[in-house]
């Protein structure tokens, strides 16, 4: 949690005001890396485990849906709206990964469930009308596209967009880990399946080229921070889901928009504005999580 906290910060911190997903593919490539070291290196003092085509397939599925599409998008989000309100939108998760289970396993959904679904529903709708409540006024002649234009722009499309990416990831990655529970291994082929992906796109994509060129063209601190902290915090995550289940750890990373809140005012205290909408959608958003997980 307070890995991602911090990547969160330095996400929005690194944003020069180019590519609104600047950085992640940097971030994809230093997990690739950094986890085929650790890979390696745990290999060679414990020898390696056997390796399950099963599970490599889950963990580059997992990979493509986490790295590739949550990531990108999450880093798009952040861009544009700010490390806390990105935090907030994230809150998205549980409920995705709720619904995935309703219909994907055939899971049952308490009243409860609905209450918390509601309330996070509810956190993102007050960040969306505070957003459009504090934007300049549309232009009269076409007031609709202005506001549609406006919400792309502040990346409210991009988190559940991101959110749904991680929580569908989630769910096949626990599938990889049961059959072979390495999370090292599986960070690393998740990573590699979502550099190859990002590669693919880059093809028919100028924004994504302009991403990979700049990953090993240009340097920024901030968002070479963001890179290693997320890749730590990915590792810890696949970690965590060996000894705990999904919900209790989405119980505990709900506070990463508490923590976030707090890096950002420390580090960034002169240009961080913590509005009350925003605190607002933070405790919705964590009431409703502890409801979806409590029942």
């Amino acid at each position: 949690m307070t890995l991602f906290s911090v990547a969160n910060v330095t996400i929005d911190r690194g944003f020069d005001g180019g590519s609104r997903s600047q950085g992640a593919f940097l971030s994809i490539v230093i997990t690739s890396g950094l986890s085929a070291v650790i890979w390696l290196a745990l290999g060679v003092y414990d020898d390696f485990p056997a390796v399950s085509l099963t599970a490599v397939l889950w963990f580059a599925l997992a990979g493509v849906l986490t790295v590739m599409i949550g990531r990108v998008f999450l880093y798009a989000s952040i861009q544009s709206v700010g490390a806390i309100r990105g935090s907030a939108i994230k809150r998205l998760n549980p409920v995705f990964s709720v619904l995935l289970g309703v219909l994907i396993l055939n899971e049952s959904l308490s009243a409860g469930g609905v209450a918390g679904m509601v309330l996070i529903f509810s956190s993102f709708g007050v960040l969306v009308w505070s957003s459009i409540h504090a934007a300049p006024r549309p232009d009269p002649e076409s007031p609709r596209r202005n506001a549609l234009g406006h919400l792309a722009d502040l990346g409210y499309l991009f988190g559940p967009v991101s959110a749904l990416g991680y929580a569908t990831g989630y769910v096949v990655r626990k599938q990889g880990l049961t059959v072979m529970p390495d999370a090292v291994f599986g960070t690393m082929v998740g990573a590699i399946a979502g550099s190859a992906a990002f590669l693919a796109a880059a093809l028919v994509s100028e924004r994504y080229r302009s991403d990979v060129v700049n990953a090993f063209t240009v340097f920024n601190p901030w968002l070479m921070v963001a890179g290693f902290t997320s890749t730590f915090g990915q590792i810890c995550y696949f970690v965590a889901l060996k000894y705990a289940t999904v919900s209790k750890i989405a119980l505990i990373t709900s506070m990463e928009v508490f923590l976030t809140m707090f890096l950002a005012w420390i580090l960034f205290r002169g240009s961080v504005v913590i509005s009350r909408d925003v605190v607002t959608a933070a405790l919705l958003g964590i009431i409703g999580t502890v409801l979806i997980i409590a029942f």
